[in-house]
């Protein structure tokens, strides 16, 4: 599955580091960012997590959810 800006994303469960979430319930009837990462604490994933981190407020504004998910164990 291909997914492209504005695609629906999978609906899938998680455990994160705010408990277990199925993904389409979290996000509700919000917009949502996903990032996805090979490998969590590399500088660019580390940087970008950062800057959207401080501008978070931003997104709460607009009904907007950031996420953010890695290969690593929540653990990590």
């Amino acid at each position: 599955m291909i997914l492209q800006l504005g695609s629906t994303a999978p609906d899938f469960e998680a455990e994160t580091t705010e408990g277990r979430m199925r993904f389409h319930d979290w996000i509700g009837d919000s917009w949502c960012v996903l990032f996805s990462h090979p490998k969590d604490f590399t500088p660019v994933c580390t940087t970008e997590l950062g800057y959207m981190a401080k501008i978070k407020p931003e997104f709460d504004r607009r009904n907007v959810k950031i996420i953010s998910f890695s290969v690593d164990p929540v653990g990590n």
